[in-house]
C-alpha cells in the first residue's frame, strides 16, 4: 500500500534521506545511561543531538544507576508508553548491614548491624519471599505521586510518607556471590552480586531494603545496571559521548536511530493487514482483528511493509491505540 505525502520522512524510514541533511530523525535510541545523569539529563542531550524538542523516555534510571534507556524521537514517542510496560533486566549489587534513606547508595545512612556469617540458606530463602508475584512497596524517596505531589519532595520536606503496595513481578531474582567486608563507618557487611528480570513498576532499590529487612540486618542497593527493556539490550546501546561522536562526524551518516517500523516489530507482535483493510484502518475503521498469543499492542503493517498502527483487540475487532503512518 502506498500513502502519497509530501511530508518529508524521518531516518529510517522506507526511502527516508539521512538525517545528515537537516531532518530529524524519527525512530527510537537505546542510550547506556551514565552515573550520576538522571533520565531528563539524557533526554536534554539527545534533544540537542536530534535538533528537536520531542524527545521522551520509557522507564526512569535513577541517577545512581547506568544502563539501557530507550529514547523515542519525534513520532516515536508515541511508542514509549507502551514500551514502558515491557519487562526489564539489571545486575547489580546489594550490601546488607546498612539501611539508607533511600534504599540505595546516595542516601543516608539510617542504621547499621553486623552482617557477616549469613547463612545462604537464609539468603535463598529471603530471595525466594522476594519472587515471582508479590506486593511491592516502593521506595519512599521516589518519583510516584501520592495527592498530587511527589513521594521524594514530601520525603525532603520532613513529612512522614506512607505508599501502599503494589502489585509486580519478579520473574527471576538470582544471587551470583556474596562477598563479606567493611562498610567505611566499620560495620561488617556483606555485599550480593544479583540479577533480576522484573516487571514494570518493580523498584530494585525495594528489594534490597525488603532483603535486608527479613535478614533482620537491614539493605540497601549499592550499584545498579540497567541490560535489556523488552527487546532493546544493552549491545544495541550505545554512550552520550558515542552518540555525540556520531553526530559530529561529517563523513558518517549522523545520530543512529532505530527505525520506527524496526522498533516496532521487535517490541510488539507482528499483524500484516492487507491493503483494503490498511486504508480501512487508518480511517479510524475498526477492522476484523485475529487473536494472537499473548497479552498487549499488535503493530500493524502494511502490504508494502509500511508500520501504519499499535491496535489492540476489542471484541475481534482492532482498535487503534496510536497511529504512524503518515
Amino acid at each position: 500500500m502506498k500513502r502519497e505525502s509530501n511530508r518529508p520522512r524521518g531516518k529510517g524510514e522506507r526511502g527516508a534521506p539521512s538525517s545528515r541533511g537537516g531532518e530529524r530523525p524519527a525512530g527510537l535510541v537505546i542510550v547506556d545511561k551514565p552515573a550520576g545523569f538522571t533520565s531528563h539529563d539524557v533526554v536534554a542531550k539527545m534533544r540537542g543531538m536530534a535538533r528537536t524538542r520531542r524527545v521522551g523516555h520509557a522507564g526512569t534510571l535513577d541517577p545512581m544507576a547506568t544502563g539501557v534507556l530507550v529514547l523515542g524521537i519525534e513520532r516515536a514517542t508515541k511508542l514509549l508508553g507502551h514500551l514502558a510496560l515491557t519487562e526489564k533486566e539489571y545486575v547489580g549489587t546489594i550490601r546488607l548491614g546498612q539501611t539508607t534513606v533511600t534504599d540505595d547508595a546516595e542516601g543516608e545512612i539510617t542504621a547499621s548491624k553486623a552482617a557477616h556469617g549469613l547463612a545462604c540458606e537464609d539468603i535463598d530463602a529471603g530471595v525466594a519471599e522476594l519472587s515471582g508475584a508479590i506486593m511491592q512497596v516502593p521506595s519512599k524517596v521516589s518519583a510516584i505521586k501520592i495527592d498530587g505531589k511527589r513521594s521524594y519532595s514530601r520525603v525532603r520536606d520532613g513529612e512522614e510518607v506512607e505508599i501502599p503496595a503494589r502489585p509486580v513481578t519478579v520473574s527471576s531474582f538470582v544471587v551470583h556471590s556474596a562477598h563479606e567486608s567493611e562498610a567505611e563507618d566499620g560495620t561488617p557487611v556483606t555485599d550480593l552480586l544479583v540479577s533480576v528480570e522484573c516487571s514494570s513498576g518493580t523498584y530494585i532499590r525495594a528489594l534490597a531494603r525488603d532483603l535486608g529487612a527479613g535478614l533482620g540486618v537491614g539493605g540497601h542497593l549499592t550499584a545498579l545496571r540497567r541490560t535489556r527493556v523488552g527487546p532493546y539490550k544493552l549491545d544495541r546501546a550505545r554512550t552520550l559521548e558515542q552518540l555525540q561522536a556520531a553526530v559530529d562526524d561529517t563523513e558518517g551518516e549522523g545520530l543512529p536511530v532505530m527505525p520506527l517500523g524496526d522498533a516496532a516489530a521487535a517490541a510488539f507482535t507482528r499483524w500484516d493487514v492487507p491493503e483494503a483493510q490498511a486504508r480501512l484502518l487508518l480511517n479510524g475503521a475498526r477492522i476484523p482483528m485475529p487473536r494472537f498469543e499473548g497479552d498487549g499492542p499488535v503493530a500493524a503493517f502494511g502490504p508494502d511493509g509500511q508500520f501504519l498502527a499499535l491496535v489492540d483487540n476489542q471484541g475481534g475487532k482492532a482498535k487503534s491505540l496510536a497511529v504512524f503512518a503518515i
